[in-house]
């Protein structure tokens, strides 16, 4: 079986990338969890789960941005989502992936550029989520974060943290004291035991501490997980508590467990799907395959049937 850490290294791999984006049946797979490679597709997508009681979170993929001309075509790309939204009338907000708008290149051009996006959003009456990515920018994420939410409101701009890491129990209670939005998440990079709970039942132990702070706190969060046992675990705690079924949301990924998003939405749970789009698909679609092994059997059985 291929390991978790080789489908993370693989999605590294410019080359396998060139390669895999000419095959057509590769290419195909990934339809099942990328929503297309335009806005126009993952419209569509977005309009389908609004359907069936699912809010959504726009997600442009690119995670090769290496200039400053790139990043103004980032910000262009998510300003036109967020006029789309407005246009169409869809239930969703925007995530953003601060690298994308220069993180890596210069913290403040970042800043600069991710402002004009929760801008743009308040004014929309929306909401732009900032996504958490490797450790190495974990602290700048949640610097610049704090910049932006102490300009803007509560409900205009919000932030990812990851149960893997061992900070993020105190990052976690220095966020509340802002008060902000947070979306609690496993994570999906390869990190090393000197920042990140290398076994699983730790990763889990800590989600399950961090989501009932969460939800104890009186803010609305966002609960990401497809795992059956911290669904049932946020659930009953959210019960036992009294919290109400509309004082926070799970969140899920597109085309990941869809049963039990539907079955969620079904129950009265507020879901929202991260519905991710572009180009750029093949990191991201390798690192969906690391997370379950039942992904890699899907591609496999689908590549036997091709």
């Amino acid at each position: 079986m291929v390991t978790r850490s080789a489908l993370i290294y693989l999605s590294r791999q410019e080359w396998l990338k060139e390669f895999a984006a000419k095959l057509r049946l590769f290419k195909r797979l990934t339809t099942r969890f990328i929503a297309g490679e335009t806005i126009d597709e993952a419209i569509a997508a977005i309009r389908d789960l609004n359907t069936h009681g699912c809010t959504a979170s726009f997600d442009h993929l690119n995670e090769s941005v290496g200039s400053i001309a790139e990043t103004e075509a980032e910000v262009r790309e998510y300003l036109d989502v967020l006029a789309r939204i407005s246009e169409t009338g869809i239930d969703s907000n925007v995530s953003i992936k601060l690298t994308q708008f220069g993180l890596e290149i210069d913290p403040e051009l970042a800043y600069r550029n991710a402002r004009r996006i929760v801008e743009d959003a308040a004014r929309r009456g929306n909401f732009v989520r900032v996504d958490m990515e490797g450790s190495n920018v974990t602290q700048a994420t949640i610097d610049l974060f704090k910049r932006l939410r102490a300009e803007f409101g509560l409900n205009d701009v919000g932030i990812v943290v990851q149960s893997y890491l061992y900070r993020t129990m105190d990052d976690v209670r220095d966020l509340l004291k802002i008060p902000a939005r947070i979306r609690i998440c496993k994570g999906a990079y390869n990190e090393p035991p000197e920042v990140a709970y290398p076994d699983k039942k730790d990763v889990d132990g800590n989600y399950v501490r961090v989501m009932q702070l969460l939800l104890s706190s009186g803010v609305y969060h966002g609960i990401a997980t497809h795992d059956p046992k911290m669904i049932e675990a946020t659930i009953d705690f959210a019960l036992r508590e009294g919290i109400g079924k509309d004082a926070f949301e799970f969140q899920m990924l597109y085309g990941i467990r869809r049963d039990l998003q539907d079955n969620l939405a079904h129950d009265g749970y507020r879901m929202r799907v991260y519905v991710p789009y572009g180009k750029h698909w093949y990191p991201y679609f390798m690192r969906r395959l690391a997370e379950r092994p039942a992904n890699i059997w899907f591609v496999m059985k689908n590549m036997l049937k091709g």
